[in-house]
């Protein structure tokens, strides 16, 4: 079996994504040797996209937020991957299910920084740096992995799977609202599909923000003024198909759509 250094399991990784090849699980020698070396990987996919693809990174996605996933995926804390520039969509978008392999929507809170945060903090402190709060709909390729075989280092590899997201209308005033107790609802063609809320996502969707700042900051890469972070999906994954009306609700927070053609 070839042996791949970092950045050369990262070019392969990405083109299994561009070619929306289906895979079961990461191919042997594209396998992070553990969870340190899928973060070198990670890091290289992003600037693959970076420099030829996706464009600017314009913020994060938290992924595996809750106790059930990081169980399955033998680990115990969450994961983070980058958000790109051209796939960053606005209160509605309108996609093709052909340009995916499997897309999948998430739903959730996302942030969007009024500061840089060249540190961590308690969720308190980073609480002050967030200028606006809004619904949104984080979009999954997963190339029809099998979950069942699932690991945290293959989704850290992949850049945890973000095929972009669709961000609500910012809410400015979000610091007058619970957001632990804010209630979130999925729907398909105007049947709830689910619901939850924010204390889903490690209790409070500030705790998820304050641990990837301390993540970033910890790898020198912090958050930047601007820059969007999503908090992790308060209901489990849902594929929509062709035809589809995605909605997520959330209470005090708007609405974010997909349609897909």
């Amino acid at each position: 079996m070839a042996t791949f250094d970092p950045r050369e399991k990262a070019r392969r990784i990405v083109e299994l994504f561009r070619r929306r090849q289906p895979i079961e699980i990461l191919p042997a020698d594209l396998y992070p040797a553990n969870l340190d070396e899928a973060y070198a990987i990670r890091r290289a996919f992003q600037e693959v996209e970076e420099t030829d693809g996706r464009g600017a990174v314009a913020g994060y996605k938290i992924g595996l937020t809750t106790p059930v996933m990081q169980k399955l995926c033998g680990v115990g804390e969450p994961c983070y991957g980058a958000i790109f520039a051209r796939e960053v969509h606005h209160r509605r978008a309108e996609l093709a299910a052909a340009d995916y392999c499997r897309l999948g929507v998430e739903t959730e809170i996302a942030f969007r920084l009024g500061e840089d945060l060249p540190q961590g903090g308690d969720p308190g402190k980073i609480a002050a740096t967030v200028e606006s709060c809004m619904a949104a709909i984080e979009l999954i390729e997963d190339l029809h992995y099998d979950y069942k075989r699932l690991d945290a280092a293959a989704m850290v590899a992949g850049n945890v799977w973000n095929a972009g997201v669709v961000l609500g209308t910012p809410v400015t005033g979000w610091r007058d609202q619970d957001l632990a107790r804010a209630t979130a609802r999925l729907s398909i063609n105007g049947q709830e599909i689910g619901s939850g809320n924010g204390g889903d996502v490690m209790g409070h969707p500030l705790n998820a923000l304050a641990w990837l700042a301390d993540k970033l900051a910890a790898a020198g890469n912090p958050l930047r003024r601007g820059m969007i972070v999503m908090t992790g999906s308060m209901v489990p994954i849902q594929y929509p198909v062709a035809g589809d009306r995605v909605v997520i609700e959330v209470s005090g927070l708007g609405t974010a759509e997909l349609m897909l053609s």
